[in-house]
């Protein structure tokens, strides 16, 4: 249970600094969403933030036309240019061919967006992708636990990103993770979520303070047993607004 862990915490003395709750609930996003790395973070901005500077974005990035505002803060702060295309009217995702239209010799990467959990067309976007030779990330916020052609999410393009705010399905109070099936880019990652530290008083990369402490694991791992409980809600609550509406 939450206050167990939390017992468990105050009696060990270790609050952060990637401690042993941290790397349960990452192993256990892992074994989840079947994919070989998963990076904790303090927030799902911060989770952006840190994939946008591991994959060494520059110049112009497309994003979608219907997002939440952090993705464009983000790249702004970096002094990228999002370049926002179009969606698809009934799907509310990134239309992969104006993202095709947008796309410019200055575009290095596409943040493709799973709103309200229903998945891109995860596919096509690499495709595009692959063609051009620019990077692909998918902002997950949404999506926990939800599959895109028969695979869960959290394994497409080069990393994708998750959100575990208060608001979310799997929530840590605040917090957030990036997954990929890129070892050499994971470990780049948690590298840069900890100023850059691969030892006591070396520092081989810029980074800053991104990580996430055992409270919040505590909680997110407490999420995670109580995800069936939480879905039979979300399906009832499904079924009436789709009777009322």
């Amino acid at each position: 249970s939450f206050k167990k862990r939390v017992d468990s915490i105050f009696e060990s003395g270790w609050l952060t600094n990637d401690g042993p709750l941290v790397k349960e609930f990452e192993s256990e996003i892992s074994t989840l969403l079947d994919v070989r790395n998963c990076v904790s973070v303090c927030n799902g901005t911060t989770a952006l933030d840190l994939s946008i500077r591991a994959l060494g974005l520059s110049g112009e990035v497309i994003v979608p036309s219907f997002t939440f505002i952090s993705i464009p803060h983000t790249l702004y702060l970096y002094g990228l240019k999002p370049v926002f295309a179009d969606i698809d009217p009934l799907t509310l995702k990134l239309d992969p061919a104006s993202v095709e239209n947008s796309r410019t010799r200055n575009t290095s990467g596409i943040i493709a967006v799973h709103t309200w959990g229903r998945p891109c067309k995860v596919d096509d976007l690499k495709t595009i992708a692959d063609k051009h030779n620019i990077k692909l990330i998918f902002d997950a916020s949404h999506a926990f636990s939800v599959s895109a052609n028969g695979k869960k999410i959290g394994s497409f393009g080069d990393l994708e990103t998750f959100s575990f705010h208060a608001t979310k399905f799997i929530n840590t109070f605040e917090g957030g993770a990036i997954t990929t099936n890129n070892d050499e880019l994971a470990e780049k990652i948690k590298l840069m979520r900890n100023f850059g530290f691969s030892g006591m008083d070396s520092v081989v990369c810029e980074g800053k303070n991104g990580k996430m402490s055992e409270i919040n694991a505590a909680m997110g791992l407490s999420s995670i047993e109580n995800m069936a409980e939480f879905k039979n809600c979300n399906e009832k609550n499904f079924h009436k607004y789709k009777e009322r509406i």
